[in-house]
């Protein structure tokens, strides 16, 4: 099958004037000015050809002809066409390029479109300029906008927001299930309010939390209290005005009343300012809570415990291990009621029964622990000084460490007991700068309060330094003066001063400048400031080491310490000799006389 050639089949009977005649142009040739040619085809007023339609030819039909060479579509514009799927609008008449296609999910940037307005197209409205409203009668383009600046409508979401609910499904349809309807808003209600009342929006605490219903209708929403003027109002108790409350201790309202808050809350008065002296006393202070071995048991009854006293005396032999018992459990307080009421109840001393019975150590310990603790450091410091020679050691132990109320009821006792001067006692047994130290102790005047003045703890620093290591030769006095009289925590505070200023500990400084009992009682002093377990600790120590065993220092030390801080003095012996007392002791004693050690010391630490 063939197609027929460009323009159809010639006519029956050929074209006109072909073959030409003669006069006549031949075929293809124009024809003469003023008529002739080819007749105009019928239904076109004013003959020609009617003019192309806008836009070209139309495509030719499936399986037609090809297209014709000539004519067709104009020409695309310069800047080509708007992709598909672009801007509803078309390209303006005359070839002009087309506007460029929108941002991903949004509007054209502010500022209107580039390269001006859009022009106006038949069939087509010009859009507003962004952010003002179309004029009357023309429905709105792009959806209406409010000016640069402004807030947004009431109702509508905040700048920046997504349209709608950003990357949520189709109305009426959950999140992967057809059918559903979306979730709650993402947008806050309190933003919405707050945007719909021209307010500034403020985040919940919780932003990316979203906002959770209640699970059942019927239990109400909590909506949370924001109010500080608001009054507190207790359940089923009157609002009574806080000024007309009756205070109790403290200021305090009556426990079960609320007072209501009228006004802004009252601030409570500051506290008083405290000096810094007295605040860097109260650091200092290394004074911690001190625990004795011995407590008071519970129940106790004096009278079952003398029947067991004389039950334990009578006859042949003694029960020594119902009396250790006994006196190892009892407080001191607790020994003096059975001493009253065993001689009430016999008429016998128990002291005098105790000394028949017993002997050596155990006589000596066991009649220490029935004496009243000033009552027994007097009976030390008599023995110390009785007859021929002076127990130095022992005076400076009790003398140096005891506090001033301590002191007084020694020197109470020792003049009850012994009808002499305690003071005058010293005087005449010692001599010398060690003398004057003893005498300053007897006086109980030493500063006991927890103040800490630093500038005169670093002055009298540097009066030590210039007493001993900076000239030649010691003024013991001036140690003297402030050792004997100076609260310990001011001693602590000048003892750190005198290190940064002479390089060397105090301590080391008196080992160096003094000698003698002088050299014994300043160092107890010092160590007493620093660590009072501790000294004790060492006296223990060097009662039981190398040969031999001083009961002596050993039984004052234990007794004494006893009901005070010997569980401190525990813990120091463990921390310094690696080795608990408990041991020690067991190692160094014997007999009865170690069982009743080892029941007052006891054996934790």
């Amino acid at each position: 099958m063939s197609y027929p050639p460009p323009g159809g089949y010639p006519p029956p009977g050929g074209y006109p004037g072909y073959p030409p005649q003669p006069g006549q142009p031949g075929y293809g040739a124009p024809p003469p000015p003023g008529g002739g040619g080819y007749p105009p085809p019928a239904g076109y007023p004013g003959g020609g050809y009617p003019p192309p339609a806008t836009g070209g030819y139309p495509p030719p039909a499936t399986g037609g002809y090809p297209p014709p060479a000539t004519g067709g579509y104009p020409p695309p514009p310069a800047s080509g066409y708007p992709p598909p799927g672009g801007s509803n609008y078309p390209p303006p008449p005359g070839g002009g390029g087309g506007y460029p296609p929108p941002a991903s999910g949004g509007y054209p940037a502010p500022g209107g479109y580039p390269g001006g307005a859009p022009q106006a197209v038949p069939g087509f409205t010009a859009p507003a300029p962004y952010g003002q409203q179309p004029p009357p009668g023309q429905p709105p383009s792009y959806p209406a906008q409010p000016g640069y600046g402004q807030q947004p409508p009431p109702g509508a979401a905040p700048y920046g927001a997504p349209p709608g609910q950003y990357g949520a499904p189709a109305p009426g349809q959950m999140y992967g299930q057809p059918g559903a309807p979306p979730p709650a808003a993402y947008v806050p209600v309190a933003a919405a309010a707050a945007v719909a009342a021209d307010l500034p929006v403020v985040e919940p605490v919780a932003a990316d939390l979203p906002l959770v219903e209640p699970a059942a209708a019927d239990l109400p929403v909590v909506e949370p209290v924001v109010a500080t003027d608001l009054p507190v109002v207790a359940t089923d108790l009157p609002v009574v005005e806080s000024e007309k409350l009756p205070e109790e201790a403290g200021g305090r309202p009556p426990a079960g009343v609320a007072a209501a808050a009228s006004g802004p809350p009252r601030q409570a008065p500051a506290p008083a300012s405290q000096p810094p002296t007295a605040a860097m006393g109260s650091l200092a202070i290394n004074e911690q809570a001190t625990h004795g071995t011995v407590v008071p048991i519970r129940p106790f009854d004096a009278e079952a415990d003398c029947e067991l006293y004389r039950k334990a005396m009578r006859g042949a032999g003694t029960d020594e291990a119902t009396l250790i018992n006994l006196i190892a459990t009892r407080s001191n307080e607790q020994r003096q009621k059975i001493k009253l009421t065993y001689k009430t109840m016999y008429g016998k001393d128990l002291i005098r029964d105790i000394k028949s019975e017993l002997s050596g150590n155990l006589e000596e310990c066991m009649l220490a622990l029935f004496m009243s603790g000033p009552y027994y450091d007097a009976h030390q410091l008599h023995r110390a000084m009785k007859g021929a020679g002076t127990d130095e050691t022992t005076l400076i132990e009790i003398l140096c460490t005891r506090t001033n109320k301590e002191i007084e009821a020694i020197k109470a006792e020792f003049k009850k007991n012994y009808h002499k001067d305690l003071e005058k006692s010293c005087v005449s047994e010692t001599s010398g700068h060690f003398k004057r130290l003893l005498v300053s102790m007897c006086q109980a005047n030493r500063d006991e309060s927890t103040n800490v003045d630093m500038a005169k703890a670093t002055k009298e620093a540097q009066d030590l330094f210039q007493a001993g290591e900076k000239k030649w030769g010691t003024d013991e006095s001036r140690f003297n003066v402030i050792l004997a009289s100076r609260s310990f925590p001011q001693l602590r505070a000048t003892f750190s001063e005198y290190t940064k200023i002479s390089q060397r500990d105090i301590a080391n400084s008196i080992q160096r400048e003094m000698s003698g009992d002088l050299k014994g009682g300043f160092l107890a002093i010092v160590e007493c400031v620093r660590n009072r377990p501790m000294f004790f600790a060492d006296r223990l120590y060097k009662s039981m080491k190398g040969a031999g065993t001083n009961d002596s220092n050993l039984i004052r030390v234990v007794v004494s310490r006893s009901e005070i801080d010997l569980v401190e003095i525990k813990k120091a012996f463990l921390e310094r000799y690696h080795k608990t007392l408990y041991k020690m002791i067991e190692g160094d004693t014997s007999g009865d006389y170690k069982r009743l050690l080892l029941g007052i010391v006891g054996q934790g630490v």
